[in-house]
């Protein structure tokens, strides 16, 4: 028997992906390990591991199908010595529906009972053993219709012995019992080789006229001017999942923001300083990198900014995980810091690097970029002075960061010039009181300008 490659469940709320791209073909070799496509989830594009060793004897999933289904067969495999050819033509085995299992086996035991009382003559027992009322008979079912030759047919083991003893055929007899099973009485009067009336019945309408086709569905409705030259570009998952994300949280989630301007004068000479030391060891701080160190300080020091509301419960975390806004050519993505209040800058540093460059690639783990306690976005590279970010949930606040630009600024009483950007903390308002948010950004303000206290 080949064995079914099937679509994995990449993430724990995985449902459906994307089978992006093939990197097997039909008739190549693969062994444990080796990577045979890529699959876009809800949260990023990943690469799916061979299990077994083999033939790749038929792909049945084609590369670029969307809403593949958890489970589903997407390929088939000839182990070793097995008949790659008899393996194509296999046909994937159908998923049986799944069914609680007491009352499974309660529906096979009654449905048993009562095939037997079919076949003996005997009516049908009743809940409290007592026979059921003879006026109360139910109306007889149509006919099941004859099963084809692919299918098992339905029928008592009585029936079976009698069939065979007759020499019936029972794919051509119509079952009375449950669910169109064949039982004693079905086979007592049929002949052997003639076709059941369902079967007749069904044969019939072959002959009738061919039924007009059914009209074709309207055009979808064009939401923007086609006379305008354009392409038309398709969603791919992970954007679906940004814009569904983005707009229950600014649907459903109380948004107060709260701005601070903050001086960075310390934190550029100290982290010039770190960068001298640590280039030995090939480390750069970026300012990000500090900054990521400063907001994992604050959370701690404002534990009631370091939560998840659920509706009847607040969750309380004990740990600041900073996860880190990336933009890729898919879509945004969060890779987190673990413990950033706890994690040396240099640390932070190559975590970041090295997350940042596989999340450009589709190469995160699941576990790298879901979770997190509250999340910050860097949009100053772009020149961007001020903006408000929309939270993540089901976390409780997302700090946006700004450019840092030279700004007049009174400097010991006096008007000076200083470099300066603003940070505007974003708060679930259902969790974080204004004033408890105004203590994370009075804290990460002075982390900041005076950065020596966020890495003693």
């Amino acid at each position: 028997m080949p064995i079914e490659i099937k679509m994995p469940a990449l993430s724990p709320t995985m449902e459906e992906g994307t089978l992006a791209k093939w990197l097997v073909k039909e008739g190549d070799q693969v062994k444990s390990g080796d990577i045979m496509a890529e699959i876009e989830t809800d949260k990023a594009t990943m690469e799916f591991e061979a299990v077994d060793e083999g033939t790749i004897a038929r792909i049945t999933v084609a590369e670029g199908t969307d809403g593949v289904k958890v489970g589903a067969v997407i390929a088939l495999l000839a182990g070793e010595g097995e008949d790659v050819s008899a393996a194509a033509s296999s046909e994937p085995k159908a998923e049986a529906p799944k069914q609680d299992a007491p009352a499974a086996q309660q529906g096979d035991t009654l449905g048993r009972t009562k095939e037997m009382a079919e076949d003996h003559g005997l009516a049908p027992q009743n809940s409290t053993g007592g026979s059921s009322a003879p006026t109360s008979a139910p109306a007889p079912s149509p006919a099941a219709a004859p099963a084809s030759s692919g299918e098992r047919v339905k029928a008592s083991p009585l029936a079976r012995r009698i069939a065979a003893d007759k020499g019936i055929e029972l794919s051509g007899v119509s079952g009375s019992g449950p669910n169109g099973r064949i039982v004693k009485a079905d086979v007592e009067g049929a002949q052997p080789g003639a076709a059941a009336p369902a079967q007749k019945a069904a044969e019939a309408p072959a002959a009738a006229p061919q039924a007009a086709p059914a009209a074709a569905p309207a055009p979808a409705k064009v939401w923007w001017d086609e006379s305008i030259p354009h392409e038309v570009e398709k969603l791919s998952n992970i954007r679906k999942t940004i814009a569904r994300r983005l707009t229950e949280s600014k649907q459903t989630v109380p948004h107060i923001y709260l701005t601070v301007d903050i001086r960075l004068d310390a934190l550029l000479k100290l982290r010039g300083d770190l960068n001298k030391a640590l280039e030995a060891r090939g480390v750069k701080l970026s300012v990000n990198d500090l900054l990521i160190k400063a907001l994992g300080v604050a959370l701690e020091a404002t534990p009631k900014c370091n939560v998840t509301f659920t509706g009847d419960s607040l969750v309380s975390y004990k740990r600041a995980d900073v996860s880190v806004a990336v933009s890729t050519p898919t879509g945004l993505i969060t890779p987190i810091i673990r413990d950033a209040a706890n994690a040396s800058p240099s640390s932070i540093s190559t975590q970041m690097k090295e997350l940042a460059g596989r999340a450009k690639e589709g190469k995160l783990k699941p576990e790298e970029y879901q979770g997190g306690t509250a999340s910050l976005s860097n949009m100053g590279m772009f020149g961007i002075k001020q903006f408000e970010a929309v939270i993540n949930p089901p976390q409780g606040m997302i700090l946006a960061i700004g450019a840092g630009e030279k700004r007049p600024y009174i400097v010991d009483d006096a008007l000076g010039i200083a470099t300066v950007m603003s940070a505007t903390g974003s708060f679930d308002h259902r969790a974080i009181d204004g004033a408890d948010g105004a203590q994370l950004m009075k804290a990460f303000k002075e982390l900041v300008e005076a950065p020596l206290g966020m890495i003693a």
